[in-house]
């Protein structure tokens, strides 16, 4: 490597770097006027195809005998089990208690989500993959360079290698700029975690089909077009260090951390496996498990084709939620300086009980039943908000190796909401935010979509 580019790299700091990227909006190997093509390009180049089937026409899945729990022959990959959720109410009466059993993924890998970066022109440069997954709404969206199970790259499903993989694992991995376990969607997933890792590349990277390098600013922009960027890029991205300080926040980080550690211990959550056959308030029929109110989600099988992927056909569960869900920041200054507010979310599968949560996170279907007064706080808040006040307003999907057609309505809307928020909610600057995000189970999968966002609102580009 020349000696000017290391000086210039000593002087320069990671989040100078990375600032500088996020605020170049024109790249050295694709234009950002010349992706819409190439994007389009790629999806011609491949077949993709996703047919809803019946459970009995699934290769290698079957329910099983004693539990009803849909399980792989090769007792890899995931299974679709029963669970038990129970809350007790907080000891100041501040919370109801409760009671449910729902559909839960159990997967035990740790999978490897990770975005190789390399200098070119000076700028840092992110590769992307047009990755097409089952579950998502059109198919072909932007997934990090790696975006595999442990199953995947070791080959447990006979198929090809995972590209760039080598730059992850291994002795020969590059720079390693981000390396941290996050969790999974809580509502759906039994403890789930994937690595999230950004690294920067030593020496040249063949650019494969499928792949293209663009500036964080390029990736910030495409972060304002609906179903884009999907959720696994969301999340890697949302770990990326800046040099902003908390030095103007509400709470000190130390408050902040103890807030966290009250709002995990006031709550008394438990739960246990059930027999998915047994479920209350679920029936499973040929093509569907389903809620008997048509509500929260349904778990289907689809057969797919992918002409790009390490295995070109297979099938599968996913999830389907029963509408489009919300995730919503309501922000406004305090004392001069931006704050977001944030919620303490319960989820049935987290590791600690308590991860922060958007101050809206919910389906709106869900709750159509329910008096006003019964919906999550400040949704009025957002639903009605003036379109003066709203600064971001997207469509996300969801991860869609796991979840058919799952998208959020992704907003952040300026509020006057009250400095003395109710019990399980705190606000928090993006500094805060950025800090807590280098550490695992801090921001739930919704919470790093949201962080994202609001890095994609925040820089400007040249």
């Amino acid at each position: 490597m020349p000696s000017h580019v290391l000086q210039r790299r000593a002087v320069q700091s990671l989040p100078a770097r990375i600032a500088a990227s996020a605020t170049t909006n024109q790249g050295v190997q694709l234009p950002t006027e010349h992706f819409d093509g190439w994007l389009a390009e790629r999806r011609k180049a491949n077949t993709f195809r996703v047919d809803r089937i019946p459970f009995a026409e699934m290769e290698g899945w079957s329910f099983q005998e004693h539990t009803g729990n849909l399980v792989h022959r090769s007792g890899r990959f995931f299974t679709v089990e029963g669970l038990h959720f129970t809350e007790d109410g907080p000891p100041h009466g501040d919370g109801p208690h409760s009671d449910w059993y729902q559909p839960i993924m159990r997967q035990h890998e740790v999978g490897v989500l990770g975005i190789l970066v390399k200098e070119f022109d000076g700028v840092l440069h992110f590769l992307m993959q047009a990755k097409m997954e089952p579950g998502n709404p059109n198919l072909l969206q932007l997934s990090p360079t790696v975006q595999a199970t442990r199953s995947n790259y070791t080959k447990a499903h006979q198929g090809g290698d995972v590209k760039y993989i080598e730059h992850f694992v291994g002795p020969d991995r590059g720079r390693v700029i981000v390396d941290v376990r996050q969790s999974e969607h809580g509502s759906w997933f039994s403890r789930k975690s994937n690595r999230n890792m950004v690294v920067e590349a030593v020496g040249d990277v063949p650019l494969l089909d499928d792949f293209c390098w663009l500036t964080l600013g390029q990736i910030n922009e495409l972060l304002h077009r609906d179903n884009v960027i999907n959720m696994d890029s969301r999340t890697v991205l949302s770990c990326l260090p800046t040099d902003d300080t908390s030095d103007d926040a509400l709470l000190t980080d130390t408050e902040l951390l103890s807030w966290i550690t009250g709002e995990r211990t006031r709550h008394c959550v438990r739960t246990a496996p059930a027999p998915l056959d047994q479920l209350p308030g679920w029936k499973r029929r040929d093509s569907v498990i389903e809620h008997e109110t048509g509500r929260y989600f349904n778990v289907v099988a689809v057969s797919v084709q992918a002409g790009n992927r390490e295995v070109t056909g297979w099938t599968q569960p996913l999830f389907e939620p029963a509408d489009q869900g919300v995730l919503a920041f309501l922000t406004r200054e305090i004392e001069g300086t931006p704050h977001v507010l944030v919620q303490a979310r319960v989820e049935p599968g987290l590791v600690d009980t308590v991860e922060l949560a958007p101050t809206v996170q919910y389906t709106p279907h869900n709750y159509a039943h329910l008096p006003e007064q019964e919906r999550p706080p400040f949704t009025e808040s957002v639903l009605h908000a003036a379109g003066d006040r709203i600064r971001y307003d997207v469509v996300h999907a969801e991860e869609g190796g796991r979840f058919l057609n799952a998208e959020n309505r992704c907003l952040i809307v300026e509020a006057d909401a009250p400095l003395n928020p109710p019990p399980g909610y705190a606000w928090v600057t993006r500094a805060q935010l950025t800090s807590l995000v280098q550490h695992s189970h801090y921001l739930n999968v919704q919470a790093r979509t949201m962080l994202a966002c609001l890095n994609a609102m925040k820089t400007g580009t040249r």
